[in-house]
């Protein structure tokens, strides 16, 4: 991927699914890659899937803190001499009823869907800035953002934000020459939907291209964003669901 090698990125909730997909991509493609997670045992599982690379380093904090937001981008300049490349990836996933609906899953995903992304686009910009020579953010919406679905009213709204977050931003840092997007998933195949009994199949049907998506699709999304054939590009949110948005529906025994 021209204009990806050399380049420095972070992403965030990067041990498992999506996140890893595109630290996975990035490596290949030539970047030095921070790779933060949460969870311990998943980026020790990381490390040992990716192996020994000089371009790789990982960082265990919860991405819904500031102070965490700061010190990966302070990482990323210590050790690797700057910041190109933002990935606001982490995200909880909690669905159920609305009106029963706890109120510490949605604060939980307040905080780390929209503070925690809010918090690493702030800090990697204005590193950004500093440096005088642009940069990539992106967030990680979703299809649920786009579309209402029972069940999804907090999480969607979590993720329309992001949509959002991504036009404020495009239109504001785009004089300063950094870029702001986010992607949209549709139904994907992680170890979190894997773990649930018939997910691929029952999506497969109901999805245009006849199947679900893989992290490598959300992967090759992000690189585009991040490549210089999409510099005139800012604000938007791709979505890469198969089609499943053009008609949106519910696979019966999901509903």
């Amino acid at each position: 991927m021209n204009g990806i090698a050399g380049k420095i990125a972070i992403v965030t909730g990067a041990a498992q699914g999506i996140g890893f997909g595109i630290v996975k991509e990035l490596l290949q493609a030539g970047a030095r890659v921070i790779l933060n997670d949460y969870n311990d045992r998943f980026i020790q599982e990381a490390e040992r899937d990716l192996g020994f690379q000089d371009g790789l380093i990982t960082f265990q904090g919860d991405a819904s803190q500031k102070n965490v937001a700061n010190a990966l981008v302070a990482l990323a300049v210590e050790k690797f001499g700057g910041l190109d490349f933002a990935i606001a990836n982490a995200g909880l996933t909690e669905m159920g009823p609305f009106l029963d609906f706890p109120e510490e899953k949605l604060r939980n995903m307040l905080d780390l869907n929209l503070a925690g992304s809010f918090f690493l686009a702030q800090a990697a910009a204005r590193q950004m800035i500093s440096q005088a020579r642009g940069g990539r953010i992106l967030f990680m919406s979703s299809v649920t953002g786009v579309q209402g679905h029972p069940h999804t009213a907090g999480y969607g709204m979590t993720k329309a934000g992001l949509r959002m977050l991504a036009k404020a931003l495009g239109t504001e840092l785009a004089p300063l020459g950094i870029t702001v997007n986010s992607i949209a998933p549709g139904a994907t195949l992680t170890e979190r939907t894997l773990s649930e009994a018939g997910y691929a199949e029952a999506w497969g049907h109901v999805i245009p291209t006849g199947r679900a998506s893989t992290p490598q699709d959300m992967a090759k999304a992000c690189l585009f964003f991040l490549g210089p054939d999409s510099a005139q590009i800012t604000g938007q949110t791709l979505i890469v669901d198969g089609g499943w948005t053009n008609i949106s529906p519910m696979p019966p025994d999901l509903i």
